[in-house]
């Protein structure tokens, strides 16, 4: 199968192209290395730099050549949404929208999206469904949410086979393949900059409804994650828009994640509890059975000593906690 990969110079999307490489597929990344990094694209991907938006421009009649795309290409930061909503929605929905008529017009017709669980929003029920009422708390779970509603829309009116993948807190890393978002947001890497050595870590919020008071969330590995994109490749069903929770099925507070942090690096973690952030629900884990049953997905990485050893040998690979 010959796979575009949006965003696959990106930290899942890296991981997400060499798997598929390994499992005998094509791949093209298209990235405008906005946030992604050239020495992140797999050796034996192909490479064409520019945005979403110019899919068309910038591959031309090489598109019909395709047989699927996996679109990973976002801004992603609730911070930055909430201060900027416009950019979210250009970069996000509008570039979203452009590729997928590139897609169609080229007879591109399986699409898997990179969905996310900040749809859900404060959740009534955990763990939770794909049958959840969708409520965004800010405008980065609002763009994904809306890129979903168009592919819902487009399945049956373009014949499209499309999957949304709704990632809960992916972590861990594969080989060469890590998280250095600049800036970084997620607590396990800058958990394990302030083991190293790199300044203090910031808990954001003690005083949820949570039995230690801080956020809850369920940690699936990056490995799993990219797993998924091949399994739902296989089983997208033509003018049908499918939508799948990935998750562990079991949270984590801050404060356990920071203690496995400390397990495994050997180190005791410099911590300044400061007020909570806008728009962070207090518990996030997911109900992954349908994943399961339809996907025939399950993650095989699911103890978070491991996702943590793993996203620590990364971090130290580049030099993180050195001697």
């Amino acid at each position: 199968m010959k796979v575009l990969v949006t965003g696959g110079a990106g930290y899942i999307g890296s991981v997400v192209a060499a798997r598929l490489l390994e499992a005998g597929n094509e791949v093209v990344v298209l990235d405008d290395l906005s946030t992604g990094h050239a020495d992140a694209v797999p050796a034996g991907a192909g490479f064409v730099r520019g945005r979403v938006h110019d899919a068309a421009g910038l591959l031309g009649d090489a598109l019909r050549s395709f047989d699927a795309a996996i679109h990973l290409a976002a801004k992603s930061l609730v911070a930055e949404s909430i201060r900027h909503p416009e950019l979210y929605e250009e970069n996000n929905v509008v570039g979203s929208r452009l590729l997928f008529d590139a897609l169609a017009s080229a007879g591109v017709r399986i699409v898997v999206f990179s969905s996310t669980a900040a749809v859900y929003g404060e959740p009534d029920v955990v763990p939770i469904p794909e049958s959840a009422p969708c409520r965004p708390l800010n405008p980065y779970g609002a763009s994904k949410l809306a890129i979903d509603e168009m592919l819902a829309a487009a399945a049956p009116e373009r014949g499209f086979a499309a999957v949304s993948l709704r990632y809960f807190n992916v972590a861990g890393a594969y080989g060469p393949y890590g998280e250095r978002h600049e800036p970084e947001t997620h607590l396990i890497p800058l958990a394990l900059a302030a083991a190293g050595g790199q300044g203090e870590l910031q808990l954001f919020g003690d005083d949820y409804d949570t039995d230690d008071g801080t956020c809850v969330r369920d940690y699936v590995h990056v490995v799993d994650i990219a797993d998924a994109h091949l399994g739902a490749l296989e089983r997208a069903v033509a003018g049908r828009h499918d939508v799948f929770n990935l998750g562990n099925g079991s949270g984590y507070s801050v404060r356990e994640v920071l203690l496995r942090v400390e397990a495994v690096t050997g180190t005791t973690l410099p911590v300044r509890v400061v007020p909570r952030r806008p728009g962070d629900p207090a518990v996030l884990v997911a109900s992954a059975a349908l994943a399961a049953e339809r996907l025939s997905w399950v993650p095989r990485r699911p103890d978070l000593g491991v996702i943590v050893a793993d996203a620590w040998a990364f971090a130290r690979r580049r030099g993180v906690g050195a001697a």
